[in-house]
């Protein structure tokens, strides 16, 4: 079983130390962090995968029902609070369970079985490119970089090329990023073919292609 990650944000401390005694009594759960104010959280949840909120609702500095907003939505939050009334709130907000204080152990587990993580959708290994009035099945591994010229983006492949009436802008929001960076204002690379970096020219072979100065540290980092 998946371990589900938790960050607690309570303004009690023995709230916070209640809800962390629960998470270490179950093998499937895992506390990543604890808080007193929704504030100390927020760079953890950028930089650390979270996947249950438990978040006390009257808090000095911001109410959980307001942070709660900001939230993404693959955050699943359960709501804590000694204030019977903010329950309907709580709903609104789409939290995964409301818990009233005291919290006992059952009630709990109960909310926390409620969690269910997303089914992983498996990412398509090709796509269809539309060149005029023709549609090309290609395989993303069969794709070297893709070169925009105004209104038009050119596939290179390692046999042909392809050229398609669209934006590159858009063409990166569609590919997976995981597979492809955008290095250029005119230039996108399959990550997988690339084979070395020279000065301000990323490699993939024998195949030279210029890195701007906006994208520079971003390929260096995420390819080297």
């Amino acid at each position: 079983m998946a371990t589900i990650k938790c960050v607690v944000v309570d303004d009690e401390e023995l709230a916070r130390t209640l809800l962390s005694t629960y998470i270490d009594k179950l093998d499937f759960l895992e506390l990543v962090g604890s808080a007193e104010n929704p504030l100390e959280v927020i760079h953890l949840m950028k930089e650390t995968p979270v996947d249950v909120l438990f978040l006390d609702i009257q808090m000095p500095e911001l109410k959980g029902t307001d942070f709660a907003k900001t939230v993404g939505s693959d955050i699943k939050i359960i709501f804590t609070t000694a204030y019977s009334e903010y329950a309907l709130e709580g709903y609104e907000l789409n939290a995964l369970d409301y818990l009233l204080k005291p919290i006992t152990f059952e009630r709990f587990l109960k909310a926390v079985q409620k969690f269910e993580f997303p089914s992983e959708k498996k990412t398509p290994d090709s796509f269809t490119i539309k060149s005029g009035y023709d549609l090309h099945k290609v395989s993303y591994s069969e794709i070297l970089y893709m070169e925009s010229d105004s209104e038009y983006v050119t596939y290179h492949l390692a046999d042909r090329k392809i050229m398609s009436n669209q934006r590159l802008k858009v063409l990166e929001k569609e590919l997976p990023a995981h597979l492809f960076i955008r290095v250029h204002r005119s230039y996108i690379v399959n990550r997988s073919k690339v084979t070395g970096l020279k000065s301000r020219d990323l490699l993939l072979g024998e195949v030279k292609i210029p890195v701007s100065d906006s994208y520079y540290e971003k390929v260096k980092g995420e390819l080297f």
